[in-house]
């Protein structure tokens, strides 16, 4: 599938809103990069011209200028009442975040996007905001609503995801219980929640790659394909694990360090909840893994052949290996 000029310079312009609303020294700064970003994002859904693509564009651009509008609403009220603009700047990027509970419009959203489009939505549409509200980590009050909004977000992207058979939304769900280690590494430490993100776009990366290799969005789909392709019994199933956090995977470096880093600081309520979330999302990643394993385990002798392996794409199965084996790379952080 090629893509034409404008992809490109949309999405130019998109890291461009991106990296302003960052390095903002005012919300203002901050709303102009946040609008540039969202303006850059809406064609890249639409210019398929797919009714599906366009209902997403809609919602969409409705929910990213509502939380605009609170933006831009509560930074004028800060002469009045301080505290309660900040509450409202913070409840404003965790709509535009897809954190919980103002995560209603993201699983809808997601589902009718192509996979390089999901991509951008679950990393890079999610790094202005989380750096925005990592700068409003100064008050106990913002803190309390930040770790509220953390404890939602794990327990209902793990059972939300439970009975969906729909990959994208999958994904959507797998995303929002991600967001929660994210928003409580922000109270704790900045560099924290930015190696998590690094991490976690890593592993989505190596998932979206192999699923737009094959064009599957259902588990449905997924299972029809593995009976002519084994090569993606093998590689698809490891990074699920490695994404959800299961050891020996690279996916549980940065929760290893996220575990240790909370029970020095003493937060064992919310650790225990977002331990026992990632529980229940690794059970639906596992609901796709055994199958994929026992159906089609004959199918596995064509993988002794070396030549196989590289014949279907030598960059997916390298990056396969790197998240199996990418706890024996210690990550450069000290608590």
């Amino acid at each position: 599938m090629t893509f034409p000029i404008s992809y490109f310079l949309f999405f130019c312009t998109l890291l461009t809103g991106t990296f302003l609303s960052i390095s903002s020294s005012s919300w203002f700064g901050a709303w102009i990069g946040l609008e540039l970003n969202l303006l850059s994002f809406i064609p890249l859904i639409a210019i398929k011209l797919c009714p599906y693509s366009t209902e997403a564009a809609i919602k969409y651009f409705l929910i990213q200028a509502l939380a605009s509008t609170i933006l831009v609403m509560s930074s004028s009220m800060y002469m009045f009442s301080n505290n309660f603009s900040y509450i409202l700047i913070t409840l404003s990027l965790l709509l535009k975040l897809g954190a919980a509970p103002l995560h209603f419009w993201f699983p809808q959203v997601i589902e009718g996007l192509t996979w390089p489009q999901a991509f951008i939505l679950l990393t890079i549409q999610k790094l202005a905001p989380m750096f925005l509200i990592s700068y409003l980590t100064y008050s106990s009050n913002l803190i309390f609503l930040i770790m509220f909004a953390a404890i939602l977000s794990s327990l209902i992207g793990a059972l939300g995801g439970l009975n969906v058979t729909k990959l994208r939304k999958l994904m959507a769900f797998s995303s929002i219980n991600h967001m929660s280690w994210m928003l409580i590494a922000m109270t704790v430490n900045d560099m924290m929640w930015l190696t998590y993100f690094l991490f976690y776009s890593f592993i989505s990366s190596s998932v979206v790659i192999l699923l737009y290799s094959t064009q599957t969005y259902s588990i449905s789909a997924l299972m029809n394909q593995n009976k002519n392709n084994s090569l993606l019994n093998l590689l698809l199933p490891l990074n699920l694990l490695s994404l959800g956090g299961l050891p020996p995977f690279m996916g549980f470096s940065p929760k290893w360090v996220m575990i240790q880093l909370l029970s020095s600081k003493m937060m064992i309520f919310p650790l225990s909840i977002i331990l026992f979330s990632s529980l229940i999302t690794l059970y639906f990643y596992l609901r796709i893994f055994i199958p994929m394993i026992l159906l089609s385990f004959p199918s596995f002798s064509s993988l002794l052949k070396i030549k196989s392996l590289w014949n279907f794409s030598s960059s997916l199965t390298i990056i396969t290996f790197i998240n199996m084996f990418g706890l024996c790379f210690p990550i450069p952080f000290s608590i």
